[in-house]
């Protein structure tokens, strides 16, 4: 038994040896851990089963980090796919430019990599190069005919372009004729997201190609969004363009209204002379405004919010408990049949091995991380979002955790909740790129639906 258990560990060091030379880009000492991996199948095929928990291969790690020679040998001498996918649908094209890595990604291009390739959310290497504001990748990319319009589930690349304020990008996408009004499912357009992102210059780039000033998600027009953020540049352009200060949101508001609520002198300022009175208001000037709107605001603020203690209280006697080695023995043993069930993707079976795994011993916030995961797969959110919430109970300074919760938030459309959640991730752990990634997807999403919390947290990022 010690020498399975010996000869397991040995070959789990010599995995994560493998993948970490392919990370650094150390070719000599990957091709010696390949070989201390060879079991007999040929050294391509050793190479290529070997991944981690997400699926990753060595090709994912070699061009997430811009590591082209790795690349070239795994390629070119061991013929790994290059369109090789992860548990997230992520090709390697599409972690290298997630990166900005644009050297690996022509070389990846170069090999045959299908520029048109997304990942499980839709998004595609276009996405990213618009996103992160690579305009050298993004150029190359329109060459390689990719659709200027390809959709994902946070909608165009220039929705994405807008939503991380890269006016550059937006010059470049509508250069490319992209549809300055193309919508997400949730009406989410691409001035939409640049009013959220407080970018003037990306909403001047919109409104000169034709994007409509007066569109509608969540209730909420762009004038409201702006009025909500107090950004006086951007309410200008949009008044100057043709916005309606007189729409009202899904709670009955003018933009003045909002920007009144939250307090935005500026914002009320502008809009006073574009606004008719509005007999509900007391006192039509700007202090009598913001005076009123604020103060039927603090109903809605002072609101009690149902405390769920008895969960927390079950968890904090549950930690207190000793687990004895026989109860500990058990839930690996239900762990270990939990992780195969979610190998063939039966969920199901999963989540009652891991529901057995947590009886015998409800102090491993691991085993609430997997269910929820579990949970995810299966759409249900509410039960995702109870099992990582209480995995963040007993572990509150665990990034997944972080994780976790947002993405059952992210599935339940709570974008604003999602990347909070997602934030308090990032400050445990500021280069987990895969938090950071959803942390502003959340946010380009979110803050469309007066996202002010989100602002303030990337300021003070």
């Amino acid at each position: 038994m010690a020498t399975d258990a010996s000869t397991a560990l040995g070959v789990r060091q010599k995995v994560q040896q493998f993948l970490n030379a392919a990370q650094t880009g150390n070719v000599d000492l990957l091709k010696k851990a390949a070989a201390q991996l060879d079991n007999g199948k040929g050294l391509a095929k050793t190479v290529a089963d070997v991944k981690d928990a997400n699926k990753r291969g060595a090709l994912h790690f070699a061009a997430r980090e811009g590591k082209t020679e790795v690349c070239k040998y795994l390629i070119e001498e061991l013929k790994i796919d290059v369109d090789l996918r992860d548990e997230d649908g992520d090709t390697p094209l599409l972690h290298t430019t997630r990166q900005g890595h644009g050297e690996t990604a022509r070389y990846l291009l170069d090999c045959g990599a299908d520029p048109t390739a997304s990942s499980d959310l839709g998004a595609t290497a276009l996405h990213h190069a618009a996103g992160i504001g690579h305009i050298e990748l993004l150029t190359f990319l329109l060459s390689r005919g990719v659709s200027v319009d390809s959709h994902s589930d946070a909608g165009t690349p220039l929705i994405w372009g807008c939503g991380h304020g890269q006016p550059d990008s937006v010059k470049v996408l509508l250069e490319a004729h992209a549809n300055p009004n193309a919508e997400t499912d949730d009406n989410i357009t691409p001035l939409l997201s640049a009013v959220a992102a407080g970018s003037l210059s990306c909403l001047e780039l919109l409104i000169q190609a034709g994007a409509s000033p007066n569109v509608t998600a969540g209730g909420a027009t762009p004038l409201h969004i702006a009025a909500d953020n107090g950004s006086p540049g951007i309410i200008n352009c949009l008044l100057k363009a043709g916005a309606d200060p007189n729409a009202v949101d899904e709670d009955g508001l003018k933009p003045i209204q909002v920007a009144g609520g939250r307090g935005n002198r500026a914002a009320v300022e502008i809009l006073l002379s574009q606004t008719p009175a509005i007999e509900s208001i007391r006192n039509w000037s700007v202090d009598g405004i913001i005076e009123q709107m604020q103060s039927e605001g603090k109903v809605l603020d002072e609101a009690p919010k149902e405390a769920d203690t008895s969960e927390k209280s079950r968890l904090s006697e549950q930690d207190n408990l000793e687990v004895t080695p026989e109860a500990k023995k058990k839930s690996l043993e239900a762990k270990a049949r939990g992780e195969d069930a979610f190998r063939r993707k039966d969920y199901y079976m999963a989540i009652d091995a891991y529901t057995q795994a947590i009886d015998f011993d409800p102090s491993n916030a691991a085993l609430l991380s997997n269910r929820s995961l579990c949970w995810i797969r299966l759409g249900q959110a509410d039960q995702a979002l109870t099992d990582a919430k209480a995995c963040r109970t007993l572990k509150p300074d665990w990034p997944k955790a972080c994780y976790r919760e947002g993405a059952a938030l992210r599935l339940m459309q709570r974008f604003d909740e999602a990347a909070n959640a997602f934030y308090e991730g990032v400050k445990l752990d500021p280069e987990n790129k895969e938090l950071v990634d959803a942390f502003r997807e959340a946010v380009e999403v979110g803050r469309k639906f007066h996202g002010t919390d989100q602002q303030n947290m990337q300021t003070s990022q």
